[in-house]
């Protein structure tokens, strides 16, 4: 049995479509079940099941008779905590495959908290003795429609300067994930996942432009002014604002270049973000 833990996050959720698509019996974890089974439909070959992360207890339950666990959650403060509880739910269950979303840089030493994080988990798990495949994506696409308010008013914000940042869609994360769970051979391992191209922040409000068929301005902001913006600007809390910071400062220290994973282990290109954009023009670009 497969069991997502994250099951309604961006990438997890991405996994339970492709799951149901391809029509695999599964088990979604959730702390909101009741509307998880509203979202996928009484059809789908999916077991909800209710837990929170923070109940050891509930967790055991929920993993009972899985042998795989995808585990995937949101970053937060708390996010160490949460998947550890998860991990060693799992092992006391017998999952015997652990395929966790974790993050480029993921070190004791990272210059972000969160790559720190998920080194601390990756590092509890690897102690467990359950088999680990470990996924590192860089930036998820479907995070660039939080710029769609900016860009409706001429503006992309950001402090990466003009470097080169790898954007992936988390549906070819999604996918790398069942293939991994699906087809043997391609577990235990650590696969850094990226988009075909990397694009500078000029670039893409190029794009932007393009596509809005209006001028969208980059505008590059000094570190600390950018943290700035994104609380009073976006209303993000300050340990999310400092993350981002962290991560375009990291993509500025350590130059990014795409890779060939999605496509060696899918067997087709990763989408690209040309597509992607064009798919949510309407988010970018309403009433045009």
């Amino acid at each position: 049995m497969i069991t997502i833990m994250g099951a309604t996050g961006a990438t997890g959720g991405a996994l339970l479509r492709r799951l149901i698509e391809l029509d695999i019996p599964c088990r979604a974890i959730s702390r909101a079940p009741d509307g998880l089974r509203a979202a996928i439909g009484a059809q789908a070959p999916v077991e909800v099941v209710g837990a929170d992360a923070a109940d050891p207890r509930a967790l055991r339950a929920a993993f009972d008779g899985s042998t795989q666990l995808f585990l995937a959650m949101a970053n937060s403060p708390r996010q160490v905590a949460l998947e550890i509880n998860a991990v060693d739910a799992a092992a006391a269950c017998g999952v015997r495959h652990v395929v966790k979303l974790s993050a480029p840089a993921a070190e004791p030493d990272s210059p972000v908290a969160v790559s720190r994080g998920h080194w601390q988990v990756e590092a509890h798990l690897a102690a467990t003795g359950m088999v680990a495949t470990l996924l590192r994506p860089y930036a998820f696409m479907q995070k660039l429609l939080l710029n769609a308010p900016a860009v409706a008013e001429g503006v992309l914000v950001a402090a990466m300067r003009d470097v080169p940042c790898n954007y992936i869609d988390v549906r070819d994360i999604a996918d790398v994930a069942a293939e991994i769970l699906l087809r043997p051979g391609l577990d235990g391992v650590t696969y850094t996942l990226t988009g075909p191209r990397a694009f500078s922040c000029p670039e893409l409000a190029h794009l932007l432009g393009e596509l809005t068929g209006r001028r969208v301005r980059h505008i590059d902001l000094p570190p600390d002014d950018f943290h700035g913006h994104l609380v009073r600007t976006a209303h993000l809390p300050d340990w999310l604002a400092s993350h981002v910071v962290e991560i375009q400062r990291l993509a500025v220290a350590r130059p990014e270049s795409p890779n060939g994973t999605v496509e060696a282990v899918l067997g087709r290109p990763a989408r690209t973000l040309d597509a992607f954009l064009r798919e949510h023009r309407a988010v970018f670009a309403p009433g045009i």
